[in-house]
């Protein structure tokens, strides 16, 4: 019996003790996971004091140390202290496991290209593809850092990158139609960036084949961009690349799924009548003997009506300047209403009348000649 008691005892006894350590270890001296790193651009730096956290191991059952990223704007960042050593291990530390570590070499990119261009274009290359993967993370604060640093060395390399920018391409449509709206926002000041230092005339035949990707969001993001990249070719520049090519873009855009997309493709119409009606009066201007283009296609409704189908002329001419088009049996059509009848038939002294409608169908006439348009 005395043996009993004795281990009755000591049993209390450990009890009572196991208690006093659970009760130290919740002591005010000791933190909580509420110590927050702050991501500066070279460092990795504590908010609060130098107290150990409670949960410094997240195997051990507590939750992980929160994170908060600054996200530096370009004109904020500084030099790198060493140059050499960030060079030297950029690409390791790029494709670390430890996303801070990541978040600091993508900053590190972002200081070499606005400070030392030159230095980092012999690693551009092999930094690209490590650059989306960073940007293809689920890690949010990852993300918007190298969507960030897409942005910065669009900027400082421009034509130098579009032997590259097929990698990119896709993520980025891809991150600026998602739902999050702080990395949605990166991927568009990526993609701004992306059009305003690369040349569209080499960028525009990259982005052209996304206009028919079966996601709806992807043909919107790149329809924006299509039609942001076109002004900047001028008129010589949509000469080259062809007008025609552009307007059929714009009347296929016009029909699309999303607003953002068909929006878009009312702006690139818009821009294209501009400059179409100003290569007309320039043309004209340096030789009234030789117009730039033929006698029956001098207006933008004859041009629209001689390069799209029925139905897309009418969605363009909607668009640029309110005349709608009647399709006509055989595939021929003509813009026609009554009292708005489109230049393009009055030229060289048409007349053109509304006859009686046949069968449902208004029927325009030619004093003295077949019908217009039948």
């Amino acid at each position: 019996m005395q043996t009993g008691n004795m281990s009755d005892s000591a049993l209390q006894d450990l009890n009572a003790a196991q208690s006093v350590v659970l009760e130290k270890s919740k002591d005010s001296s000791v933190e909580p996971c509420s110590s927050k790193p702050v991501l500066n651009g070279n460092k990795c730096v504590k908010k609060e004091g130098n107290a150990v956290p409670a949960c410094p191991d997240v195997t051990n059952g507590c939750d992980a140390v929160v994170v908060d990223v600054e996200y530096i704007d370009s004109e904020d960042l500084t030099d790198l202290p060493d140059v050499d050593t960030s060079l030297s291990t950029l690409l390791t530390r790029l494709d670390s496991k430890d996303w801070i570590k990541t978040c600091e070499a993508l900053n590190n990119v972002r200081q070499l290209a606005i400070y030392h261009k030159q230095r980092l274009q012999e690693l551009l290359e092999p930094l690209v593809p490590l650059i989306v993967k960073s940007v293809k993370n689920p890690r949010s604060a990852l993300c918007k850092t190298a969507l960030m640093t897409c942005a910065d060395i669009f900027k400082a390399y421009g034509e130098q990158m579009v032997d590259l920018i097929d990698l990119l391409l896709m993520p980025l449509f891809l991150k600026s139609s998602q739902d999050k709206r702080f990395v949605c926002e990166a991927a568009e000041a990526a993609l701004m960036s992306m059009t305003s230092w690369i040349s569209p005339s080499v960028l525009l035949p990259k982005m052209q084949p996304y206009l028919k990707n079966k996601n709806p969001r992807i043909r919107a993001k790149a329809s924006v961009c299509f039609s942001k990249s076109v002004p900047r070719l001028g008129l010589e520049g949509i000469k080259e690349y062809g007008m025609d090519k552009l307007i059929q873009v714009a009347a296929t855009q016009l029909s699309d799924q999303l607003p953002e997309s068909r929006e878009a493709a009312r702006n690139l119409s818009l821009e294209l009548q501009a400059f179409y009606e100003k290569s007309q009066a320039s043309g004209l201007g340096e030789d009234d003997s030789a117009p730039a283009i033929s006698p029956e296609a001098e207006t933008w409704e004859a041009f629209c009506l001689s390069k799209l189908s029925a139905l897309s002329a009418q969605a363009i001419l909607r668009v640029t300047v309110g005349v709608p088009v009647t399709p006509k049996e055989g595939g021929i059509s003509a813009a026609l209403k009554e009292g708005a009848v489109p230049a393009a038939l009055k030229e060289g002294g048409i007349s053109v009348v509304v006859a009686p409608k046949e069968g449902g169908v208004p029927v325009a006439t030619k004093e003295g000649a077949a019908a217009v348009g039948c």
